[in-house]
């Protein structure tokens, strides 16, 4: 292929290829010289122009295929354009000669084809300097049009299209002619030449002004008769033509001169003539006037569907400013069209009109207008309705009340009010909240003009109206409570209306409905209202008989709707619904068959439908509370349905004697039977088989059947993927709702009336239940799929046989009618089969099962084969048989070889793929190679389009699941695809589309492999991309879509290998293409899809190169139409354009996708555009009209003096308009998102001097530079109509302060950035706080107000009551209670609400409570004020204070709340002990509701709790604190609960104490806890807050079960969480209840001491745990539980520690571990609590402790930290200095085991020696602490003493500074010791001492580490001197006073001494000064004795003087000029 790529065709290369190659070369070159054109040099083209045309005329005469000859076209002219045009004249000589030719065979006609290919292409690219051949050709096609074939005609239609296109106004004088070659192929037998045609017209429009002028009704005439049997392509086609031609007569692009008589069209002209097609069709004059003659005129389907879409396309091209203008003139233009007695005629015609006219209204309004203009549009919707319904009245009421209103005036305005309500309610629900000021403008009236309309005659006003008040109550959940008493007391005061009682049942059935899309509820208040009025209905049916049946249906339509509240609502009213049920069906059978013999047919009609609607009912219970349905239930429920099955039976012989009357009311009641029948277990009512299977036979295969829909019956047994056989209509496509309809039968679709039951379903669109006998066949067959697999081996084959009699005796209609009925029902028998893995059965009933389903799949239906392949292949997948299923394959493979009809080559095909699906058994090489071979065949099958569609499918099922089995075909599957690809003709689009999934297919199974670089691997990726280019070019979108799927698939596999540059512009070019039309009613659903899956895939990885390639095409193309959506990309880029798509489509999934694409191109490129992207959101959220303008001008009017240009125009100034609030709302999870991803990037985001400083080098954007945008959207978010986007703006808001918070501002110090933006916080909160607020905003906003004031950045007190205020307000709300509270919403949310008030409290109070500490110790916390400036200081007292005030109410609330949430939390067997009533802040109904609130806010409120138990010192406010002046002792604790009912004190704090310690132990030992670390870290807060406080740790302390429960729980938590803050947090508590354990402990001692009684002196645990016998019980005992605790920490930190894990390799033998900051305070503090151990256990127990304390000296000399030694030293000091060495008992133990501890340190002391990691520093100070602290009897022992020694020796012989000046140190700490311990150390080391002091003169100190050691020598001497008796000390003196003076330096020597000398003679001098007074005697003696000292003394004193003289005098001369060092001095 590479041998194609160059601007010749390499003629060579290309004649040794074979055919099929040979063309895919020639396209590749083609493809290749289409992008090289326009880049080469013209004069190259110049001088190869001659041999390229030679080259392109052979290919043209050379049979190209259809892609080709367009390629070569567009070759040709581009040759033409780039180089010399001359020459053109010749090609279209040439070309108009092969057209002329006489040559009929089929082998010239591709030649023929791709001449007059060429010809358009050349007149489109060259225009007019072709002018003058131009009408020849024209008269040329024009000729040929009339004889050509199809596939010509379609060529010719599209050539001359692009010669209008090329020409323009030139072509002007064939403009006639063309029209009428156009009219004749507009009405085409072939759909592509008609879809040509509606092209061609199209463009002629642009300069034929006759077509929408003169010719106009002509036109539209002509496009009504298209219409007639269109498939959907040509509806789409036909519909944009005849739009966009009304659009232009009405409002003209080009003004033209009035002739004489003419006048301009008005609106209603023009819908005049649609209307006259809607109402007559599109038959001609006399064909119409017969048929009205004969009375059988109704339009056909296809076009009113199509001129639907017309309409649709004519306001979308007018646009949405145009449809606000005229809006009501077209709403009353388009109610004619319904309330016409010609579009009403019949019901099914009716339903079908309204279906129209309410599809228009939804796609204008919904998509075209903005949220303002929508709500002018309700107003006008709602003045209509109210029109219409005094129209009615009037009619009612005039004369006596007996005239009632015509039927005729009553059928039209129900119509009228249907659709009119419909759209209404649509409009609500899309506003949603945004509508609620319509609600409230009185001069509207709006509710009450729906709400009257309840009480309409007609049913299908009445339902309309009832699903306009659910739509409003699903956008305004406030409204739902409000509606429903309204319509409940009106229905009490009309119980005597039949009307008001069906409308305003009907009404509550919806409100009750649309609770289920309302997430905030209902009261369970209004399920008992609503109950009773049921019952009262149903009980006083009988008394009226005018309006018993509107009494029965309303009562059970009531109750079924109940069931929708779910079963925790329902379970008290099941009793009472039990009875009702019963009393609606006769006692037994028996009493069935009485019933026969009376009544009449008013009372069977009444009976029946109150029997129908108990069914209802029943079923509503099976699907919404299957909680509920028990074995006693259902055991109750059965012997009521065994008499409704009985009845079954009867209703034949009813309906003779009683007329046909009853008939609607009889098949109600069997479709609600065969519904009920179908949710149950067939098994519960297996004795009613026989008369049901008999019903049901009836219902398929009787006389008296009515056909139900195909598509509603067919299409849920078909596998999905199948359907896509059956043309684009069935799928996804925009007008679906209207399409639909073609497919649906007579029915003409579904509408409420049919089944008023569905009203109450859970949906967002209208439900359209199909007609009662459609609906009876659909159950029918759901049923028997059901029941079929229970049944006896005899009778299932006896059915089966009963079914293939039928269909083999009946003929014509019903044959098909009956065939489609039973073969669907034993479909979906195998479906059954398959799902339960059931048998279906032996030889006998395989027999009739296959015959039944092949008899259907040689069926002449479509959908009937597709569904029969698929039962078929269930069939062998239930069978499970490999005999039958090779007998099946085979028989499928012989019909194939020898069927020539196309039905039964279709039928076998899909089914060898379907059976293929079901069965990886059959995963055989030889079976896919069979399957391919006749495949393969089939699909080059060119006679029969139909055969080739089929066969490609199938292929592209088996290609998917074989895998890798497929591998040996691929390469000649592509060679196939490829070949048809380029030779499938364009009119064969199916046969294109199948292609296109094969292709896919292909790609999907060579995966990744399409990375490689074999030669195989390249000539396939070739391929695809070929056939990839092939689909692109195609015209039909939806072979356009599979080919951008194709690509998508490529992209994925081998992103190397596409194209970037070409792909993304196409993408664009398809979504700006089609978004012309705002609407985007003439583009398909699917491209669209696919264009946004492809767009979503690549901006997962290259979202800059996405987004720069569409600004680039956008820049480049010359468009003749600039759409807003190119102005919009130009803008703001793709992301902006993709915004605007989000904002007009409805499809979910298009959305989603959308959605995902803006994530994907922001996560990569949001931190290098932010300033784009901020601004883009910005624009998007001040889009609304409302909010643009006032923050706009704000803003604009600093930045632009003439910014009034913006504000000019009326709606905002931003490139978006009017977005709606759910792309608002998606704008602010945007904002959200780009801070979280600012938060992983640079720091400087949130820095603002770092933001600053780096913007001055480079330029960065950051974060924290766009805060004041960051704010205000916010703030318009959060002061929005719309409470979705307020919920949205308050996270935003709270995601800012969260971050914000510690932010410095720069410029004022001590200051922080967010305090400046305080107004604008208050103002954004406060309108939440309002009454009529949402819970769910109040909510969040309390949470935004706590994190507020907790952030400390409000340091004035007055700012802060502000916000102190709002939360204050909603307390007084919560204080109120839920009984005052309105009930609009349901009870869960007074609990979520109370809950977030109490939760955002409890962090206030915490803050306050933590900043009040902080200000107590500020030493430890300086570090952490020094970032922020302190702010919160100022603040956090005043908040305190503030929080104070409501304390004492807080406290009781958070009580109750804790309480609550313990109830919550029990497990469910507990669940009895929930009181009936509920709890403080939940009611017993709302439990489940209510559970996520608690689990969200306890841990918080749990936190404050417990400090303010903390403060209160668990003192009761009104109890003296003198009775708890000592902790109780446990003896005493819990009597008096049991004496009386009022509770002491003391057991209310008992009480209080258990519930947090029993909340926080059942939280930390729940495994779900994982995610919750801040509930964890308050949990651990609050457990170290109580037990600061006394009485709670003796509490702790008495019961050693519980501290042991703790501790056990705590050790898990260490084990199971590495966050360090946790495993600090669990150390410090370890810490409290060891020390509470020591209290308790010490008070036993205590009280053991104190009292004299032997006896209990006995029993006193003297010395703790342990006493007995040493041993610790694990489980029981707390010092073993903490020892645990401790060790796991020590040894995770310190592997080596651990005797198992020292020699492991994970335990780092020998290595020194390096432990972090944190570590290190880990590893301290769990020393601290093993050196506290001691005390509460005897000592036998001791031996491990100071094995970890020694291991741990030794490992901690390898961990270099400065942290770590200071704990270990203090926890070594502790243990030693344990009261345990005084206890006698225990005394010698002791001693014995510190001595062992002592050995074990000089032990590793000396082995260790050798190791430079050991620290000797560490060793020695642990040396010294032995012998200081530990009694002398421990270390006067010999040979520890020595050894001791010799360790001080080997120290003093350092050569390291460091280590003498330690040594000489801890020798001072030594010498001051205790005499014993002493005197042997200075015996042993005093002369070593001084010998040492004496060297120094020879060697002095040179640095800072030497001086020291110097130093601390002679403060050791000095120490061994004081040491001495009284007797000894002046020869010491005598001893020291010469090294002193040694020291001193003579005048020459210190001016040169380095610093260190200096400071020595200083310090030795200093010592002289203060010792030699002391002893004078000594002094005098020597200065006598030794005169050389004495001078040298002498003259550093006097060298001394001088030096302090001169110091004194220098200050004052500098003093003036030295202020500022002086004051920063001072400062620092």
């Amino acid at each position: 292929m590479e041998q194609a790529h160059s601007l010749l065709l390499n003629e060579e290369a290309c004649s040794q290829l074979r055919e099929h190659q040979r063309a895919e070369f020639v396209f590749e070159w083609l493809r290749f010289l289409k992008k090289l054109l326009p880049a080469t040099d013209r004069a190259d083209v110049k001088q190869n122009q001659k041999r390229l045309v030679e080259q392109l005329t052979t290919v043209l005469t050379g049979s190209p295929g259809p892609p080709t000859r367009l390629l070569l076209a567009q070759c040709l002219a581009l040759v033409y354009r780039v180089g010399d045009s001359l020459t053109s004249s010749l090609t279209v000589d040439r070309c108009n000669d092969i057209i002329r030719s006489k040559d009929d065979s089929p082998s010239f006609l591709p030649t023929r084809l791709a001449a007059v290919a060429c010809l358009g292409v050349l007149y489109e690219q060259l225009g007019r300097l072709l002018i003058n051949s131009f009408k020849e050709s024209v008269a040329n096609l024009l000729k040929a049009v009339k004889s050509a074939e199809s596939q010509g005609r379609c060529e010719i239609m599209l050539s001359i299209e692009r010669i209008l296109k090329g020409l323009g106004v030139s072509a002007v004088s064939c403009h006639r002619d063309i029209y009428k070659a156009s009219r004749t192929c507009l009405t085409d037998r072939s759909m592509a030449v008609r879809c040509a045609a509606a092209k061609c017209l199209l463009e002629l429009q642009r300069e034929a002004v006759f077509l929408w002028s003169s010719e106009l009704e002509n036109v539209a005439t002509l496009c009504f008769r298209a219409f007639e049997g269109s498939n959907y392509d040509v509806r789409v086609a036909i519909s944009k033509l005849l739009g966009t031609l009304l659009a232009s007569a009405l409002e003209p692009r080009q003004t033209i001169a009035p002739r004489p008589g003419t006048k301009r069209n008005s609106l209603k002209e023009v819908m005049e003539l649609l209307s006259s097609g809607f109402l007559r069709g599109g038959a001609g004059f006399l064909r119409a006037s017969g048929d009205m003659l004969k009375g059988t005129s109704s339009v056909s389907r296809d076009v009113r569907v199509g001129i639907t879409q017309t309409c649709v396309v004519f306001v979308s091209i007018l646009g949405g400013a145009w449809l606000e203008t005229h809006f009501s003139c077209l709403l009353s233009l388009l109610m004619e069209w319904v309330s016409h007695a010609r579009a009403t005629q019949y019901p099914a015609d009716a339903v079908s009109c309204r279906c129209c006219v309410s599809f228009i209204l939804r796609a204008t309004l919904g998509t075209l207008l903005g949220e303002k203009a929508q709500i002018a549009a309700a107003k006008e919707i709602c003045q209509l309705i109210g029109k219409q319904k005094r129209v009615v009245d009037a009619a009612l009421h005039e004369g006596n009340s007996e005239a009632r209103v015509s039927p005729a005036d009553v059928a039209a305005s129900q119509h009228v009010l249907s659709c009119a309500l419909l759209e209404l309610g649509s409009l609500l629900q899309d506003l949603s909240s945004t509508a609620a000021p319509l609600l409230q403008d009185t001069s509207i009236g709006m509710l009450d003009t729906v709400i009257s309309v309840l009480l309409h005659p007609s049913a299908s006003a009445r339902l309309a109206a009832a699903w306009c008040l659910r739509c409003v109550a699903v956008g305004m959940p406030a409204q739902v409570a409000v509606l429903l008493d309204r319509c409940a007391e009106r229905l009490n005061a009309l119980k005597s209306c039949p009307e008001a009682v069906a409308g305003y049942s009907a009404a509550i059935a919806a409100l009750l409905g649309a609770v289920q899309l309302c997430p905030l509820g209902i009261s369970h208040s209004k399920a008992k209202v609503v109950m009773t009025l049921a019952e009262d209905l149903l009980r006083s049916a009988a008394q009226n008989s005018r309006i018993s049946i509107q009494r029965t249906q309303g009562g059970w339509l009531l109750l079924s709707a109940l069931f929708t509240l779910g079963p925790t609502v329902m379970e008290h009213h099941l009793p009472r619904l039990l009875l009702l049920w019963k009393c609606a069906f006769p006692l037994s059978v028996k009493d069935v068959e009485n019933e026969l013999r009376r009544g009449d047919s008013f009372t069977w009609q009444v009976t029946l439908e109150g029997r129908a609607g108990a069914l209802c009912a029943m079923k509503s219970l099976v699907v919404h509370c299957k909680d509920l349905l028990t074995d006693d239930v259902i055991s109750r429920l059965l012997p009521l349905l065994s008499c409704a099955v009985a009845l079954l039976n009867q209703l034949t012989a009813i309906i003779k004697s009683c007329g046909n009357q009853i008939k609607n009311a009889a098949t109600v009641f069997r479709l609600r039977v065969y519904e009920i029948l179908t949710m149950l277990q067939p098994k519960t009512y297996e004795e009613s088989f026989g008369t049901v299977l008999k019903q049901l036979l009836n219902d398929l295969t009787g006389p008296e059947i009515t056909a139900c829909a195909e598509l509603n019956l067919l299409a849920s047994l078909c596998y999905s993927q199948d359907l896509a056989l059956l043309g684009p209509g069935l799928q996804d496509v925009d007008q679906h709702y209207i399409e639909e309809q073609l497919h649906g039968g007579g029915s003409g679709g579904g509408t409420l009336e049919y089944d008023p039951f569905t009203i109450f379903v859970k949906a967002q669109e209208v439900p359209t239940p199909l007609p009662p006998a459609s609906a009876l066949t659909a159950a029918a067959v759901q049923l028997f799929g059901v029941i079929f697999p229970h049944l006896g081996i005899q009778q299932k084959a006896q059915i089966l046989e009963q079914f293939c009699e039928f269909v083999r005796q009946l003929k014509g209609a019903r044959q098909q009618t009956v065939q489609i009925h039973v073969a669907a029902a034993f479909c979906c028998t195998l479906k059954c089969l398959a799902s339960s893995r059931r048998e279906l059965g032996s030889e006998e009933i395989q027999r009739p099962a296959l015959s039944l389903l092949l008899g259907a799949l040689e069926g002449s239906n479509p959908l009937l084969r597709c569904m029969a392949a698929e039962g078929l292949a269930r069939l062998v997948q239930v069978l499970n048989d490999p005999n039958f299923t090779v007998s099946i394959t085979l028989m499928s493979f012989d019909k194939l070889k020898t069927a020539r009809d196309a039905i039964t080559r279709t039928g076998h095909a899909l089914a060898l793929s379907t059976v293929y699906r079901y069965l990886s058994g059959i995963s055989s090489s030889q079976y896919i190679s069979a399957c391919v071979g006749v495949l393969f065949t089939l699909s080059q099958d060119s006679t029969s389009p139909e055969v080739q569609m089929w066969a490609l499918h199938a292929l592209s099922v088996v290609v998917d699941l074989s895998g890798p089995l497929y591998h040996s075909h691929l390469e000649a599957s592509f060679t196939l695809v490829l070949r048809l690809l380029l030779s499938t003709p364009h009119t064969h689009v199916e046969v294109q589309q199948s292609l296109g999934r094969c292709l896919n297919a292909l790609i999907t199974s060579m995966g990744p492999d399409l990375q490689g670089e074999g030669a195989g691997v390249c000539t396939v990726r070739t391929s695809c991309l070929v056939g990839c280019a092939v689909m692109q070019d195609s015209q039909d979108c939806l072979v356009q879509a599979q080919a951008i799927s194709c690509l998508q698939q490529m992209h994925m596999f081998a992103p190397r290998f596409v194209n970037l540059a070409s792909l993304v512009p196409s993408l664009c070019e398809i979504l700006l293409d089609y978004s012309v039309l705002i609407n985007l009613c003439s583009s398909y659903l699917f491209l669209r899809r696919a264009v946004v899956a492809c767009l979503r895939q690549l901006a997962q990885r290259e979202a800059v190169e996405v987004s720069e390639h569409a600004i680039a095409l956008v820049k480049e193309l010359p468009r003749r139409d600039n759409t807003q959506l190119d102005v919009t990309i130009k803008e703001v880029g793709l992301e902006g354009a993709l915004f605007s798509l989000l904002d007009r489509e409805s499809d979910p999934r298009l959305c989603r996708d959308i959605q995902e694409t803006l994530v994907h191109m922001m996560s990569l490129a949001a931190e290098s555009k932010l300033a784009h992207w901020l601004k883009l959101c910005k624009d998007v959220l001040s889009s609304s009209a409302d909010s643009a303008l006032e923050a706009q001008q704000e803003e604009d009017g600093d930045r632009y003096d003439d910014s009034s240009v913006f504000h000019a125009k009326s709606e905002s100034s931003g490139p978006f308009n009017n977005l709606r609030w759910s792309t608002r709302v998606f704008s602010m999870e945007c904002v959200c998102r780009i801070i979280a991803q600012c938060e992983n990037g640079d720091p400087a985001h949130f820095n603002m001097a770092l933001a600053q400083e780096q913007r001055l080098h480079e330029s960065a954007d950051f974060l924290v530079l766009h805060l004041a945008d960051l704010i205000r959207m916010a703030f318009m978010a959060a002061t929005d109509h719309s409470d979705q986007l307020r919920l949205a703006g308050l996270q935003t808001l709270l995601v800012i302060i969260r971050k914000f918070s510690s932010v410095p501002e720069p410029e004022f110090p001590g200051h922080v950035i967010l305090e400046q933006y305080q107004a604008n916080v208050g103002a954004a909160l406060r309108p939440a706080f309002h009454v009529d607020a949402p819970p769910n905003v109040t909510a969040k906003a309390c949470q935004v107000c706590s994190a507020w004031i907790a952030s400390g950045v409000i340091s004035d007190l007055r700012d802060l009551r502000r916000v102190h205020q709002l939360l204050a307000s909603s307390l007084a709300k919560v204080q109120v209670g839920r009984d005052v509270a309105s009930q609009l919403y349901n009870e869960s949310t007074f609990t979520m609400e109370t809950l977030a008030v109490l939760k955002a409290w409890a962090e206030v109070y915490i803050t306050a409570v933590q900043g009040s500490r902080q200000r107590e110790s500020p030493g430890s916390h300086l570090q952490q004020q020094s970032d922020e400036a302190g702010p919160a200081d100022p603040a956090g007292a005043g908040l305190l204070k503030l929080v104070q005030t409501d304390l004492a109410t807080l406290s009781r609330l958070w009580l109750a709340a804790l309480q609550d949430h313990a109830l919550l939390t029990l497990p469910s067997q507990y669940s009895s002990q929930l009181p009936s009533t509920g709890g403080s802040f939940y009611t017993a109904e709302t439990v489940e509701q209510a559970r996520p609130h608690y689990y969200s806010a306890w841990a918080t409120i749990l936190h404050a709790t417990a400090l303010w138990l903390n403060s209160t010192g668990f003192i009761m406010v009104d109890e003296g604190p003198a009775n708890l002046s000592r902790p109780v002792t446990p003896t005493s604790m819990g009597q008096s609960t049991s004496l009386s009912s009022v509770k002491s004190p003391e057991d209310i704090s008992t009480d209080r104490l258990h519930l947090i310690l029993g909340i926080s132990v059942e939280f930390l030992c729940s495994p779900h806890s994982g995610d919750q670390m801040e509930n964890i870290n308050s949990c651990l807060q609050a457990l170290q807050a109580l037990l600061e406080v006394p009485w709670p740790r003796s509490k702790v302390g008495n019961d050693q079960a519980l501290s042991v429960e703790l501790l056990s729980v705590l050790h898990r938590l260490i084990v199971t969480r590495e966050s360090p803050s946790i495993q600090l947090a669990v150390l410090e508590l370890v810490r409290q209840i060891v020390c509470a354990a020591q209290e308790h402990v010490k008070e036993k001692r205590h009280s053991a001491e104190v009292d004299d009684g032997a006896a209990e002196k006995e029993t006193v645990p003297e010395f703790g745990e342990g006493r007995d016998t040493g041993g610790l019980v694990p489980g029981k005992s707390l010092v073993f539980g903490a020892l645990e605790l401790c060790l796991c920490t020590l040894v995770r930190k310190l592997p080596q520690l651990s005797p198992k894990l020292a020699g492991s390799p994970t335990g780092r033998g020998g290595q020194t571990c390096f432990l972090s900051n944190t570590d290190c305070r880990l590893v301290t503090s769990a020393l601290a609590i093993l050196s506290e151990l001691p005390s509460i256990c005897s000592p036998e127990v001791l031996y491990l402790l100071l094995g970890v304390l020694r291991e741990t000296v030794r490992g901690s000399a390898g961990a270099e930290s400065g942290q770590l030694v200071p704990g270990i030293l203090q926890a070594l000091r502790t243990v030693l200095t344990s009261p345990m060495s005084r206890a006698e008992k225990c005394r010698g133990a002791w001693t014995e085991l510190l001595r062992c501890g002592m050995h074990t340190l000089l032990e590793s002391w000396h082995t260790d020696k050798m190791d430079p990691g050991v620290d000797e520093v560490t060793m020695l100070t642990s040396l010294t602490i032995f012998l200081l602290y530990a009694s002398a009897e421990v270390s006067t022992v010999e040979p520890l003493q020595t050894r001791c020694i010799q360790a001080f020796r080997a120290c003093l012989e350092s050569k390291d500074p460091v280590v003498l000046s330690r040594s000489y140190q801890l020798l001072v700490s030594l010498f001051q010791g205790p005499e014993p311990v002493a005197r042997p150390f200075i015996l042993a080391l005093g002369g070593r001492l001084v010998s040492q002091l004496e060297e120094v003169e020879k060697s002095r100190p040179q640095g800072p580490a030497e001086l020291q050691a110097v130093q601390d020598a002679i403060r050791a001497l000095e120490a061994l001197m004081f040491a001495a008796d009284e007797t000894h000390r002046p020869q010491l003196v005598a001893v020291l006073l010469p090294i002193l003076i040694s020291l001193l330096l003579d005048e020459n020597a210190l001016a040169s001494a380095p610093a260190a000398s200096r400071s020595l003679h200083e310090s030795a001098l200093r010592d002289l000064m203060r010792i030699g007074p002391q002893h004078s005697a000594v002094f005098k003696a020597l200065m006598a004795s030794a005169p050389h000292m004495k001078a040298r003394l002498e003259a550093a004193i006097k060298g001394n003087q001088e030096s302090v003289n001169s110091k004194a005098q220098a200050p004052r001369v500098n003093s003036k000029n030295t202020p500022s060092i002086q004051l920063k001095i001072n400062f620092l």
